[in-house]
């Protein structure tokens, strides 16, 4: 239940504007492209984590799911960033995400077996939420340029895959 609790609240304050509020100003391509590449290498970090740490097939399964999406992703973007000639721009945003999921997989990281499995689940369950939350709300609609565009919605696509299939995992842990 504690869990369940610090996920939600994770969520709420993730899809209310903590990490992606939006600034006075929509963001730029160079700060979208940091967000969403630095948001494919937390999911990386998390799914090698529990690659580590679990037993569980299917929490296997699924993280490694998350790290050859995650880093076929990244990559496109990536290529398409060096085609551009574009540098990605580090934001408050990116930086945010990035503590929280520091914090995050500290938390997780004292955690074990069914315990661990169950925490690492919801957390991917929140975090493709809020993700794809801010892709469809926030990124995508700010993006200027046509092809980052058409790769954040091919990203979202893959990214909401990802949550239902995060949702499916937890509901066979109950």
């Amino acid at each position: 239940m504690r869990v369940r609790l610090s996920t939600a609240i994770a969520a709420a304050f993730l899809l209310s504007g903590g990490a992606f509020a939006q600034d006075a100003a929509k963001p730029t391509d160079p700060q979208i492209a940091h967000i969403a590449y630095t948001a494919g290498q937390i999911d990386i970090t998390a799914a090698k984590q529990a690659i580590a740490k679990s037993k569980n097939k299917e929490v296997l399964a699924f993280a490694e799911d998350m790290v050859r999406d995650h880093e076929a992703v990244n990559k496109q973007a990536l290529d398409l960033v060096k085609k551009l000639n574009v540098t990605p721009e580090d934001n408050n945003t990116s930086r945010s995400l990035a503590k929280q999921a520091a914090d995050k997989q500290a938390e997780l990281a004292k955690l074990n077996g069914a315990a661990y499995d169950k925490a690492y689940v919801a957390n991917e369950v929140a975090f493709h939420k809020a993700v794809n939350g801010a892709l469809g709300t926030l990124l995508i609609p700010s993006a200027n340029n046509a092809e980052l565009k058409s790769l954040l919605e091919t990203g979202l696509k893959i990214f909401q895959g990802h949550e239902q299939h995060a949702e499916h995992v937890a509901a066979a842990m109950k």
